[in-house]
């Protein structure tokens, strides 16, 4: 197989929320409508509503090209954390600019769902959303490095 491969992917929808600035932190509390493109109908919704959570796969539309990371980088430029390289870590300046969130499904009404969990700023294009369904969980115990616990500590957080 030859690299790159192109691939042309539209948005099947657009987020709207209170968040306004692209910010590392204070995502909780923050709940948002995803209402579907006009080529799709309510029954593509539909039956969605029997499930909890959700996986909303999302496109970083706001990040500079220029600011993208191809190798490793301290997260958060931060020195006090480890230099990893972008596939260990869940930043925004990702090559192909792909964000997914699993969020709390609050409510759906017609041709939009209201959601919670989100960490995509208003007017994010959304790629793709699927229910969360328990078997494609890990069932094992989840590990990972402590500064990945330490740069969450704020993350949830509602923002003051």
């Amino acid at each position: 197989m030859s690299y790159p491969v192109e691939i042309k992917l539209e948005a099947i929808g657009f987020v709207r929320n209170s968040r306004k600035e692209i910010s590392d932190d204070f995502w909780g509390g923050i709940r948002s409508e995803i209402t579907l493109a006009d080529k799709f109908t309510e029954d593509a919704l539909k039956g969605i509503e029997e499930f909890s959570h959700l996986e909303i796969i999302f496109y970083f539309d706001k990040i500079d090209p220029e600011k993208i990371k191809l190798g490793s980088s301290h997260p958060r430029n931060n020195k006090a954390w480890p230099s990893v390289g972008i596939f260990a870590q869940r930043g925004k300046n990702r090559p192909n600019r792909i964000g997914l969130s699993v969020v709390k499904l609050v409510e759906v009404k017609n041709k939009t769902v209201i959601v919670t969990g989100l960490d995509a700023i208003e007017g994010t294009p959304v790629l793709d959303i699927k229910p969360v369904i328990k078997e494609f969980l890990p069932s094992e115990e989840i590990r990972q490095p402590v500064w990945a616990s330490e740069i969450m500590a704020d993350y949830w957080k509602e923002k003051n």
